[in-house]
């Protein structure tokens, strides 16, 4: 499963991305709002830090709009990977802008009938909100599991992105369930490497080697 971080925070994408685990980054108008810097400014700046696919979002609902905000967003960086919604506006976007050779994200899918049309329009990732769905008394998980029966069914190319995530469990479930890519907030990716028992060992383990009296050197 590939790691996308789910933030426009450049500290935090810098950390992340030194640990060596880091696959992409995505953004939304939500996270450039919380970032508050200028949009073309700070997605530029992420693109110089991370190799891989960096989503920056549209803003307006209709095609040609959408249209134009993707060539504007597209010449921030070659990594660019551009986000429309998921709207029939978006789907013909979505269709025109990965015949150009770019990357596209189609965001906010609810249903696994709307990811196979953003497949048929040939998005390079679908982006479905588990958390959001969770948070109505659905199963975003039984969402991400009927996507990818589908795809499979169809050898769809479209990459499976679970979008927000909430806990380490969703993680989980995500990988199990086999979803390509997890977008992830900065705090939840960090927790995944947690573990009592690996915090306990560690703990019996430094002091056992301070009994000894050694160094290694």
């Amino acid at each position: 499963m590939k790691f996308f971080v789910d933030t426009a925070d450049v500290k935090e994408i810098r950390e992340l991305n030194e640990l060596g685990f880091l696959d992409g980054v995505t953004t939304n108008p939500s996270l450039i709002l919380k970032a508050g810097r200028d949009i073309k400014e700070v997605t530029k700046e992420i693109c110089d830090i991370v190799a891989g696919p960096v989503s920056a979002e549209v803003v307006s609902t209709d095609y040609k709009d959408m249209m134009r905000e993707a060539d504007i967003l597209s010449k921030i960086a070659d990594n660019i990977c551009i986000k429309v919604p998921l709207t029939l506006d978006g789907l013909r976007a979505c269709k025109d802008i990965t015949a150009s050779g770019r990357m596209v994200n189609v965001t906010l899918c609810f249903g696994a009938n709307q990811a196979l049309l953003a497949a048929k329009a040939g998005a390079t990732f679908i982006s479905p909100f588990v958390g959001r769905i969770d948070d109505i008394g659905e199963d975003g998980m039984q969402l991400i599991a009927e996507i990818r029966q589908i795809y499979d069914n169809y050898d769809f190319g479209t990459e499976i992105l679970a979008a927000s995530i909430r806990t380490v469990n969703h993680v989980k479930q995500a990988a199990l369930i086999g979803a390509d890519v997890a977008t992830v907030p900065p705090a939840i990716l960090k927790a995944l490497v947690k573990h009592p028992l690996t915090d306990k060992g560690l703990e019996l383990f430094t002091a056992d080697w301070a009994k000894t009296g050694q160094k290694i050197a």
